[in-house]
């Protein structure tokens, strides 16, 4: 059987992978309240989760001390709150909510802000050992869109993208000169993908009009992503909600893969949007699993696999449970996978004529 390596980079490519592949998010709030009996589960599922991984799992042992408010302050001066522990937590804190602060704003420096140093050497480890090579643009991170949105504000942001004052455009070109930095240096340490995260969605559309997406924010995610393209490395975009109307966008900008969500975009939606044209990474319907049957999640599966798959590829799903999930609903993903997604099942059973 060949590699996960290998097969994922053949979903991704549409070069007829061998099974489907599954990106399993286990989260500390899932792990901290179903511990020993999370990982029980695990071990009925070895195709999904390796000894190495259950073994992190069986160790992570909760805090001694119940969790109190954490407050802390970013680099580019952004305060988070978390109140929750094992939940990532949200900005509070704007730097830039008032535009006469912009030229206060400093700018951190990538090369300093991680440890490049031991970075190389680990990367240079996982490709020795068949592993893909990731390099990280994610939330904390600030990746683009989030970033801009740390600084303004979500409200601010979105006026400005109607009102395009000009310190916009000046804001834009610092945030994406600092993404390009660090895009290169991930380049130079080795990744073979590299994560960006840009939550623009909502439950119906895009937080503002595809022309908008197109004039403010596309310029710069193609810069971003044509710069890895280029040097073949491929884009993983995560992002929440609905965006049906730009995937024809993602894909001339660079995307290699992006991870619709079933709520927000439906099962049909995603397969007419991307099915033979961009790798959809189906993020199995988050707001169901704490309610649904665990036959009502294979079900989901099952129809997932049967209208976005295909034998060429260009299908991977994504499970996020949190920690309101019953633990067999949690294992319902493991065995709908092992039906219709595994080595060995039949993909993407409903012929496809073009039409969808």
């Amino acid at each position: 059987m060949m590699t996960d390596r290998e097969n994922t980079l053949r979903a991704i490519e549409f070069r007829h992978p061998e099974w489907i592949p599954v990106d399993f998010d286990l989260m500390r709030s899932v792990i901290y309240r179903h511990g020993p009996r999370l990982v029980e589960m695990m071990r009925r599922h070895p195709l999904l989760f390796p000894d190495a991984r259950i073994k992190s799992v069986a160790a992570f042992a909760p805090p001694s001390e119940p969790f109190r408010e954490r407050r802390w302050t970013d680099d580019w001066g952004c305060g988070w709150l978390e109140v929750e522990d094992g939940i990532l937590g949200q900005v509070v804190g704007h730097p830039l909510d008032h535009w006469d602060k912009l030229a206060q704003l400093k700018v951190p420096d990538p090369e300093r802000q991680w440890n490049w140093d031991a970075i190389r050497p680990r990367c240079r480890r996982q490709r020795e050992q068949g592993e893909l090579v990731n390099g990280a643009m994610g939330v904390v991170e600030g990746s683009f869109f989030d970033r801009l949105q740390f600084l303004r504000g979500l409200d601010n942001l979105l006026v400005d993208f109607l009102e395009r004052p000009p310190e916009l455009d000046r804001l834009i070109a610092l945030v994406l000169d600092y993404n390009m930095r660090l895009i290169r240096l991930w380049l130079d340490a080795g990744a073979e993908l590299i994560h960006f995260h840009g939550d623009i969605g909502m439950q119906q559309s895009l937080m503002m009009s595809p022309a908008t997406f197109r004039e403010v924010l596309k310029p710069a995610y193609r810069e971003m992503f044509q710069t890895c393209r280029r040097a073949g490395v491929h884009v993983k975009y995560s992002c929440d909600g609905c965006l049906l109307a730009v995937v024809d966008d993602l894909i001339e900008c660079g995307v290699s893969f992006h991870d619709p969500q079933v709520r927000a975009c439906g099962i049909d939606g995603i397969a007419r949007a991307y099915g033979g044209k961009l790798c959809a990474m189906v993020d199995i319907d988050e707001q169901m699993l704490p309610f649904a049957t665990p036959g009502e999640i294979e079900a989901q599966i099952r129809e997932i696999v049967e209208k976005v798959g295909r034998p060429e590829g260009g299908l991977m799903l994504y499970a996020c449970p949190s920690a309101d999930v019953p633990l067999e609903n949690i294992e319902a993903i493991c065995t709908g996978w092992e039906r219709y997604g595994a080595p060995g099942t039949r993909r993407g059973s409903i012929p496809h004529d073009g039409k969808d």
